[in-house]
């Protein structure tokens, strides 16, 4: 990791002579990767740019998470113990210069996984806590919640499948750009359908709406661009499958992110999401409390106009998001 964390300073080093900066600061399209959390329609997109009219933009994105936790309290004990991996092909189109509509096809794959051993050590190697993660079974998939002697939850077999799709659409509001700036406002929607299979945690059963507010600024100085965005919204959601009795109907969320963009084909940037509990009547972190996930990384801009982000996740507010997970999106626009 050190070696890593050096030739990231190296290859920022070398951007700064003589490159232009003209990459814009844009957020990472990634949301809560835990399986309790997932399942429900938390937009990853919240971008404030509008796809411009008669232009289509395509989105591959995935997102590998570990997750170890275990409690218990007052009567309920919860086990989330596994790797989770969702692959999204997203489409959006403009459809006028104010308005564009999009979709989102997931891919789910929960399983052991392989990134037990590398997390413990890393925990070993800097000190930090394991949390039992080190006298756990190593690879193991296991998602259990139980709650005054009633299994709630119970999966242990690795499974894959379509998701929920989502239908999006975005409205402009404000759009300014200039030689040295550019700030926009968008409202952005969602509606998310039940397609995948609850019982499988690739879904939730319930029909998800949000609606948020995106917004960004962006300078370009002879430093680079500095750029800073932010989100914020609600979701409402039908009674699901998933914990069906504890579900909440309402939740908020929101997004802040700043970064700076050396040169006109690397940036680096960091990013806090936040949302309020999803589920209600339990002493758990993992089902009650409200999650804070912290996401870091940067992006690349290659020939042809292909966009790589590229972040890592931590759970800021412990236990409401996987320990660690990795975030890579490619994107283009045609």
């Amino acid at each position: 990791m050190k070696v890593a964390c050096l030739a990231l300073l190296a290859l920022l080093c070398s951007a700064l002579p003589g490159l232009a900066a003209d990459m814009e600061i844009t957020p990472f399209r990634t949301a809560n990767q835990s399986p309790l959390v997932q399942i429900f329609g938390l937009p990853a997109e919240s971008s404030s740019a509008i796809t411009p009219p008669g232009r289509l933009r395509l989105r591959l994105s995935m997102d590998v998470a570990s997750e170890y936790t275990t409690h218990s309290s007052n009567g309920e004990q919860i086990t989330l113990d596994g790797e989770s991996y969702r692959w999204v092909l997203a489409a959006h189109y403009g459809i006028s210069e104010r308005f564009d509509v999009g979709i989102e096809i997931p891919y789910v794959l929960y399983g052991g996984g392989f990134l037990d051993g590398f997390i413990t050590d890393w925990h070993s190697a800097f000190g930090l806590p394991q949390g039992g993660r080190d006298s756990a079974p190593k690879d193991r998939l296991l998602y259990s919640y139980r709650k005054n002697g009633i299994q709630k939850l119970s999966m242990s077999h690795a499974d894959s499948g379509i998701g929920d799709i989502s239908l999006n659409g975005g409205m402009k509001l404000y759009d300014a750009l200039a030689d040295g700036s550019h700030d926009s406002l968008a409202v952005r929607s969602t509606l998310k359908l039940p397609s995948g299979d609850s019982s499988a945690l690739r879904g939730s059963g319930s029909v998800d709406f949000t609606l948020s507010l995106c917004g960004s600024m962006n300078s370009f100085t002879e430093w680079g661009a500095l750029g800073l965005y932010g989100a914020l919204g609600g979701m409402a959601m039908t009674n699901g499958n998933v914990l069906a009795d504890q579900q909440n109907n309402l939740a908020g969320f929101g997004r802040v992110g700043l970064g700076w963009g050396p040169a006109g084909w690397i940036s680096f940037k960091v990013q806090l999401d936040a949302h309020t509990p999803l589920y209600h009547g339990s002493s758990l972190d993992e089902i009650s409390s409200s999650s804070l996930m912290l996401v870091i990384g940067g992006a690349l801009r290659f020939p042809g106009n292909y966009l790589l982000d590229i972040g890592v996740t931590e759970d800021l507010a412990v236990a409401t998001a996987p320990d660690v997970g990795f975030h890579f999106g490619l994107s283009k626009q045609f």
